[in-house]
């Protein structure tokens, strides 16, 4: 069989890299067709293909373009706004692995020229839920998550094909770096103590997210938006109160499904994104190179807890928000990026990140998610109200001012 060409979109973030190396080991499996970064670590992006020799670089800042064209003869650079999302027509399999609302091109341009996405960018999904669902009608689109916990799903989920037999969806969160502390602990925490998670090695905002178990909420709402849509479409007709998540320290057990004899049915393998992007690109085969295997000997114990609300209020904002439908995730999704990068910036406390996104939730204000423009436009508008609402907010003693 002809090896499944690949685009990387974001491929100089954690995904793209990690991603890089399930293509070095499957070499007869896949073939990279095309790279895409903003160009912001243009020496990176330069390495890449010089290692990887793919077809295509694409580039989304023009200012970055000049030195990676000089650098990289011989191979067609494609520079603007739109390039990442021109990737779709070279490959058979695009990643989506862009950090934030800026993925949702991506998103929409490979469902709607009928490929396989292999979704690492679930801010386009859940901002965007309803528009990417009419995108994922076109005849030839596939959406594969590469989450941990979304691609254990769909991998436990292979157990049945009768939809009305699955009775809860269990996410499991690895409790972040500030699990078991109370608010008024976590008062004064720095960014150097959000940035450290316990198990997984990722970007600065989805760690942040993680901290706050906002990560966890926004994954609710993809779970939501991947296996919950009405049964009948692509869905298994699952609610949010059919979706919990579990604090599970050891990030073993990636997540579970429940049917409705109560037989439960988990993924567990040591933590490693390698897995579920080597799933998402070889569905509905597997990648014979073996990421993330358990020593079952050595492994000791497994625990399980719920989660903190009171301390961790993200969770239930995200619930809130996805109930609430329309735009109003997609305000959630854009306040909470406004949010973490104030508290990455030290102009904001990382308790401040909850109240900011509260309060901008508190002004939405109703409108559908009808099309493309509506979600730009309440992005835009969420933005905004976050970023005013920010100043009510005193930066943390110490913080650059």
């Amino acid at each position: 069989m002809a090896a499944i060409r690949v685009a990387l979109a974001g491929s100089t973030g954690s995904i793209g890299t990690q991603a890089l190396d399930v293509l070095a080991a499957e070499p007869e499996s896949f073939a990279l067709a095309a790279i895409g970064a903003t160009g912001r670590q243009p020496e990176v992006i330069i390495a890449q293909a010089r290692t990887h020799r793919p077809e295509v670089v694409a580039i989304s800042d023009p200012a970055a373009a000049p030195g990676i064209i000089d650098a990289l003869p011989g191979i067609e650079v494609r520079v603007g706004p739109e390039a990442m999302a021109s990737l779709a027509l070279d490959a058979d399999v695009v990643v989506n692995g862009v950090v934030g609302f800026a993925g949702l091109s991506v998103t929409l341009a490979t469902l709607e020229a009928g490929r396989r996405l292999a979704l690492a960018n679930k801010e386009s999904l859940i901002a965007a839920g309803p528009v990417v669902q009419r995108a994922r009608r076109t005849p030839g689109a596939e959406l594969v998550p590469v989450d941990s916990e979304h691609g254990a799903i769909h991998q436990c989920l292979r157990a049945t094909d009768n939809r009305d037999r699955v009775a809860r969806l269990v996410l499991t969160a690895s409790g972040g770096p500030f699990r078991g502390r109370t608010a008024e602990d976590l008062a004064d925490v720095t960014v150097a103590e959000a940035l450290a998670h316990p198990t997984w090695s990722m970007g600065p905002k989805i760690t942040v997210d993680s901290s706050t178990l906002m990560n966890k909420g926004l994954e609710v709402i993809e779970a939501h938006e991947l296996f919950g849509i009405p049964a009948g479409e692509a869905g298994f007709g699952i609610g949010f109160d059919q979706i919990d998540v579990v604090v599970h320290p050891q990030s073993i057990v990636h997540s579970m499904v429940e049917f409705t004899d109560a037989s439960t049915i988990a993924q567990l393998s040591v933590p490693d994104m390698r897995l579920p992007i080597g799933y998402a690109l070889a569905w509905p085969d597997r990648i014979t190179t073996p990421f993330g295997r358990i020593d079952w000997s050595a492994l000791g114990r497994l625990d399980f807890e719920a989660p903190d609300h009171a301390t961790f209020p993200c969770l239930g904002l995200a619930y809130e928000a996805g109930r609430v439908g329309g735009t109003a995730p997609a305000w959630l999704n854009a306040a909470n990026e406004v949010a973490v990068e104030a508290f990455l910036a030290g102009r904001i406390a990382w308790g401040d990140i909850a109240r900011v996104i509260a309060a901008t939730l508190a002004r939405h204000d109703g409108a559908p998610a009808s099309d493309g423009a509506s979600i730009i436009a309440a992005d835009a508008e969420a933005r905004r109200l976050a970023t005013d609402i920010l100043i009510q907010f005193t930066p943390p003693v110490g913080a650059p001012r």
